[in-house]
């Protein structure tokens, strides 16, 4: 009994646990740390296509509806960001007071997933002014 006492350490099966405790705890941090990384680059690109849907909206709003329609480029690529963006335009003209319906998409291809922003408005055209006095 005396010789229980004055043991001193850690036993073999003890350091043995302690290491895969260890390892697991580095495991799961390395593996939300990968993940949160991962994430942020999602989002920054979730960020770069709201910019770019905001772009258009900014132009269209810029020269009007229907000027835009004229140009006739409703859809193009940007290549100036990672890993390249596509952005379509579809106008569809609502027959009353000159209002045009306008779905702006953005999409990008990232780890062979297609990902996309859309956003549906509304921009009211020209039109033909009418005097009341006449």
């Amino acid at each position: 009994m005396t010789a229980r006492k004055n043991r001193r350490g850690f036993t073999l099966i003890e350091a043995i646990l302690a290491s895969v405790i260890l390892c697991g705890s580095v495991l799961v941090v390395g593996a939300i740390a990968t993940r949160s990384l991962s994430q942020t680059k999602l989002n920054r690109q979730y960020e770069v296509a709201t910019a770019l849907v905001d772009k258009q909206l900014t132009l269209i709003d810029y020269i009007g509806i229907e000027d835009f329609i004229e140009l006739g480029r409703m859809e193009g690529t940007v290549e100036e960001f990672e890993p390249g963006y596509r952005w379509k335009v579809v106008t569809e003209s609502q027959g009353t007071d000159n209002l045009y319906k306008v779905n702006i998409t953005v999409s990008w291809i990232e780890r062979k997933r297609l990902h996309s922003v859309s956003v549906d408005t509304m921009f009211n055209g020209k039109g033909m002014l009418i005097s009341p006095f006449l």
